[in-house]
């Protein structure tokens, strides 16, 4: 009976030690699970945070507003923006345009009812190049100049597109049906000049001066001066020269005066020269061909007078 009842203690004994152990073996990882950080954003770091999504709200919150504010500024539209349209045809702009950088377009027009106008505090200068970037033409407007450098310059009429005026290298053409100088000392032409007709213009005068050097009228089939109203004069301080190389000089008028011709005189042996005071005379000719008046009388007088001949 003792001896069951000491089994007994010693099994109770051993319950109790597996117990405890089993108990501590149980609190032991609780032990350590109590030392975790909690789960979350605590202290400076959370202040810190909300400062930053602060931030950021307020930064959303301006640049939404400078944005409606330029877009209203701008007068940004579905059609385009400001002064600028897009259109089915292009591009349009209203008012006045200003560009810093250069402006490539293939064409400039303005609308039916008003001019364009192309305006620069210094020059306008435009440009054409090829498909390689070369520079083919140029127009600049400047203060002092209108330049254009190109290969050859027209201006057509608006109407019929016929040439006005065209220049090149070798040649300027005039295609105007009237050429009008109004400047007071006329036109000045450094060379010789080609032209089938000069004309001054009615009740005006015509006038072909050269003021030191001489003035030459060419032309192989013929050169024709006409005054149908009016006289014709031929005033040289020298001499004058009327050549023909093939054919004749045909003097036609109903009168023909030859002034301040030298008069020769008579030898008193003949008998004209008892006549006090002679108002006919006798046109002779030198053999040089120069001419000279000779006092009429019954027979020729030229034979008598011919001393004139021998001034020369």
């Amino acid at each position: 009976m003792d001896r069951s009842t000491n089994l007994d203690i010693e099994e109770l004994k051993m319950t109790r030690e597996q117990y405890i152990l089993a108990t501590q073996q149980n609190n032991l990882p609780r032990a350590e699970n109590a030392q975790l950080y909690p789960v979350g954003i605590y202290g400076w770091r959370k202040r810190c945070l909300y400062f930053f999504v602060l931030l950021l709200l307020v930064t959303m919150i301006v640049n939404l507003a400078m944005t409606i504010w330029i877009l209203k500024v701008m007068n940004f539209t579905v059609d385009g923006m400001g002064n600028l349209r897009v259109t089915k045809k292009g591009i349009r702009l209203e008012g006045i345009s200003e560009f810093l950088l250069p402006l490539y377009v293939k064409e400039i027009h303005s609308r039916k009812d008003s001019p364009l106008v192309l305006q620069s505090d210094r020059n306008v200068t435009v440009n054409a190049r090829n498909h390689m970037g070369q520079l083919t033409g140029q127009l600049t407007v400047g203060a002092d100049a209108v330049e254009a450098q190109c290969k050859r310059f027209e201006v057509r009429a608006s109407e019929d597109g016929r040439v006005l005026f065209s220049a090149d290298e070798d040649e300027i053409t005039i295609g105007a049906e009237k050429l009008k100088v109004t400047g007071t000392e006329g036109a000045v032409f450094g060379h010789s000049v080609e032209t089938p007709h000069i004309r001054a213009e009615p009740s005006q005068d015509l006038r072909l001066e050269s003021p030191t050097r001489s003035l030459i009228m060419e032309a192989p089939r013929g050169v024709q001066v006409s005054a149908a109203a009016g006289d014709f004069k031929a005033t040289c301080r020298k001499e004058l020269h009327l050549q023909s190389t093939e054919g004749e000089i045909f003097l036609n008028a109903d009168t023909i005066r030859l002034g301040n011709l030298p008069t020769g005189s008579v030898s008193s042996s003949s008998p004209s020269s008892s006549n006090a005071r002679q108002t006919v005379h006798e046109l002779c000719v030198c053999p040089n061909g120069r001419l000279y008046l000779s006092p009429a009388g019954v027979g020729s007088t030229c034979q008598s007078s011919s001393n004139i001949c021998l001034w020369n």
